[in-house]
């Protein structure tokens, strides 16, 4: 069977940048054409963490925010894949932070689910929405309170002075019913203190306490006590 040739998105995804420069030298309309997936070479280095080659690109006068078929951006590519570097140059050269895809995911939102935490930093820096919610209602606090990511939800806490911390997803939950439900005893006790409301009620009716462990429930209350008595 003969080996396919590699395309030039491969190629692109793969960081083989002088290969890709060589094609767009000889084709000049590569630089913003799209495959399949409605995707440029620019989508591609970005997911692949090819910082040189996005410069390189970006050079040519290739758009910073061109939108796949499913709206994905290279910022929300890089921020949902760790690339920390491609990240800083599509902000320092002006992507749109608050971008979302069909399902509106943003890039704080991939990378707070996924715990990139110096991504999330350069994010909030460029004035991403802290509260920026998906198609279901989740936040970036609703994420990384869901899956244990501790250094996130602190982050978030610190950084996010317009934080809403009781915002509401699709269900009804808030940050807090989500790690009491997934018993992220760091993340609730933080969302905790910081005055996360014990008694709001989801779509179930049910609060935070009703889906926390006795233990967290204990925890928590004792939390609720001490902030009351400051």
């Amino acid at each position: 069977m003969m080996q396919q040739e590699p395309t030039v998105y491969d190629l692109a995804y793969r960081g083989k940048t002088a290969a890709v420069k060589i094609l767009l030298a000889e084709n000049e309309k590569l630089k913003t054409q799209t495959d399949s997936n409605g995707r440029m070479l620019i989508h591609w280095a970005a997911l692949g963490g090819h910082d040189d080659l996005v410069r390189h690109l970006l050079s040519l006068d290739v758009p910073v925010d061109p939108v796949d078929d499913t709206n994905m951006t290279p910022l929300i590519l890089a921020s949902s894949a760790g690339r920390e570097k491609v990240v800083n140059t599509l902000l320092t050269e002006g992507a749109n932070v608050n971008a979302m895809t069909v399902d509106g995911h943003s890039a704080l939102q991939y990378a707070a689910s996924k715990n990139w935490k110096s991504i999330c930093v350069a994010l909030l820096e460029k004035d991403a929405d802290v509260n920026i919610a998906d198609n279901r209602g989740a936040t970036p606090l609703h994420r990384s309170a869901s899956k244990g990511n501790t250094a996130i939800v602190k982050l978030l806490i610190e950084y996010g002075k317009k934080l809403n911390i009781d915002q509401r997803d699709a269900y009804g939950n808030t940050p807090l019913h989500l790690a009491c439900e997934e018993n992220r005893v760091e993340e609730a006790k933080l969302l905790a203190a910081r005055g996360a409301d014990l008694t709001i009620t989801n779509k179930e009716r049910r609060t935070p306490l009703d889906l926390a462990s006795p233990g967290l429930v204990r925890q928590l209350e004792e939390i609720k006590r001490e902030t009351a008595s400051k």
